[in-house]
């Protein structure tokens, strides 16, 4: 079907919708000044947008055309949900144009990856995929983390437990280090597919819940290390020093092995394996969980 564009209502549902939009829940930091306006200011959009003020102000004004990179680009600045995103590009003559990436993607592990998780015994293995989703683990993380089982697939997100589960937020001894480092890999991983819809959905759910998060995704510091050392403080087991690499896929499919280890003798290292044989004589020795997300 082909749409025509209508300029007057594209202006007037972009005024309308930055009114509706909190600045702080969209990573812009707080300014000393009182706002004369409801929601965000045309000049902020247009730095959320990656576009110059005149050209979103004449958009507003419907005075220019839209193109389909640039309603891309607003589709994220303002935070749009699909229905809000059809209306957009239809009263801007380009629904042809309109990406159709609505759906979760599907991410399975690749099965040398599930055999690595089997034969690690000792040490916590995570499999991370997109978004840091994640998407198998073996006994040793569950014993060091939580029962990934229990947590809806759609909720299984590295960086969503560390600000969301009390637990895991609490088992960091250097929490604001340590999320603030995975925010800047996600940050990182986003350049690549900046308009991934479960990426935004992630994006948008903790800069809403979570004001650290908020400050640290709008400072867009990018992080790639694969490797570094945890500080964790373990309810049953007390402190431990682990080394934490990160291994990339052989192929193309964005994923990641996360393994953490101990110095042979050291007291993480023996608490390490006391933790892990509880865990593993309580589960029957379960080989790794397996999950596409």
């Amino acid at each position: 079907m082909t749409s025509h564009s209508d300029p007057r209502a594209l202006g007037e549902f972009l005024k309308a919708r930055r009114a509706q939009l909190d600045p702080g829940e969209c990573g812009l930091p707080e300014t000393d000044s009182a706002r004369r306006v409801a929601g965000l200011r045309r000049e902020e959009v247009a730095r959320l947008a990656a576009i110059s003020v005149d050209y979103y102000t004449r958009l507003e004004q419907g005075r220019v055309r839209a193109s389909a990179p640039v309603l891309t680009t607003l589709v994220r600045a303002l935070r749009l949900d699909d229905d809000q995103q059809s209306y957009l590009y239809e009263v801007a003559g380009r629904s042809a144009d309109r990406p159709r990436r609505t759906s979760r993607s599907v991410q399975r592990v690749r099965p040398p990856m599930r055999r690595l998780l089997d034969q690690l015994t000792e040490a916590p293995a995570l499999v991370l995929g997109k978004r840091l989703d994640i998407l198998a683990w073996n006994p040793a993380a569950v014993a060091l983390y939580t029962d990934f089982a229990a947590v809806p697939a759609d909720r299984r997100n590295y960086l969503r437990l560390m600000f969301t589960d009390p637990g895991i937020r609490a088992m960091h001894r250097e929490w604001a280090h340590d999320a603030r480092d995975a925010v800047a890999a996600l940050r990182m991983e986003a350049a690549s597919d900046p308009d991934d819809p479960d990426l935004v959905r992630l994006v948008g759910e903790l800069s809403r819940l979570d004001a650290d998060f908020r400050t640290w995704w709008a400072e867009h510091r990018v992080n790639s290390a694969t490797y570094g050392t945890k500080q964790y403080r373990h309810p049953m087991v007390g402190d431990l020093t682990l080394d934490c690499d990160t291994w990339a896929g052989a192929n193309d499919s964005g994923q990641r092995l996360m393994i953490l280890t101990a110095d042979t003798g050291s007291p993480s290292h023996d608490a390490l394996r006391i933790l892990t044989s509880w865990t593993t004589e309580r589960a029957g020795a379960k080989p790794a969980k397996k999950v596409a997300s």
